[in-house]
């Protein structure tokens, strides 16, 4: 099937800006890599979802079955093996808009700046853009601004939902379920994810040193795992990627 007829175009029920910062909470911390600290969350979660519309508590409500019903170290394997093993499975978002190409470094300065406006800093080693920093970012700091980072980098979240759900993922729910919580893609919307599916992500063309501005950024055996953000949320911050 064409993946471009797999992007929602249906109009999902609003939902409240706290119905929202609850979901996005909920989501970044199950991107998180499997612990037993957020197994014990498990129940917490669930109540969460079970408030929230339909198109978000469902695929939110199944992935959280799968995660409750697996044995632990399953569970990391499989993250391990998806996140960072999988370069269409990235759950950095400037990865899709700029791939391994300089103007990656400028997108990450974008990102801090807008962290930086409502107040968060985040330490020289971490990467602002991974999509459980956003969520939590917008659940816990700056709902607005997130929303914004996002909509930048739409067509990388439907790209990451619908390379998880080509490879069978578990976290293709949970991806389905904080894209529930989006407008529907517009006509230039769609168009840039059907480019994306087609073309991938941008390469360097010239040049050695395609990191030259952020010396972070380098093909690395996978994520770091960046410290949390200090947040007075409901839920306890998050730990982003696999230790090492």
């Amino acid at each position: 099937m064409n993946p471009f007829r797999r992007i929602a175009r249906t109009q999902p029920p609003p939902l409240s800006d706290e119905q929202t910062r609850r979901a996005w909470q909920a989501v970044s911390l199950l991107l998180d890599y499997p612990s037993e600290e957020l197994v014990g969350r498990l129940p917490l979660l669930r109540e969460v979802a079970d408030g929230l519309p339909e198109p978000v508590r469902m695929p939110l409500t199944s992935f959280l079955t799968h995660l409750s019903s697996v044995p632990l170290g399953e569970a990391q394997r499989t993250y391990v093996e998806t996140f960072d093993h999988t370069r269409k499975c990235c759950l950095y978002l400037t990865y899709f808009s700029c791939g391994d190409t300089r103007r990656r470094g400028v997108a990450l300065v974008q990102f801090k700046q807008a962290f930086r406006r409502a107040g968060v800093e985040m330490s020289a080693d971490e990467l602002p853009d991974h999509l459980g920093v956003v969520l939590e970012f917008g659940a816990t700091a700056d709902l607005e601004a997130a929303r914004k980072l996002v909509t930048d980098h739409r067509a990388g979240v439907e790209m990451l939902r619908i390379a998880l759900a080509d490879k069978g993922s578990p976290w293709a729910d949970l991806v389905a379920a904080f894209c529930a919580t989006l407008p529907p893609l517009d006509g230039e919307g769609l168009e840039a994810v059907q480019r994306l599916v087609e073309q991938g992500p941008p390469q360097e063309e010239v040049g050695l040193e395609p990191y030259a501005i952020d010396p972070r950024l380098h093909d690395g055996p996978g994520p770091t795992a960046p410290a949390p953000m200090d947040s007075t949320a409901t839920f306890p911050t998050i730990r982003v990627g696999a230790p090492s």
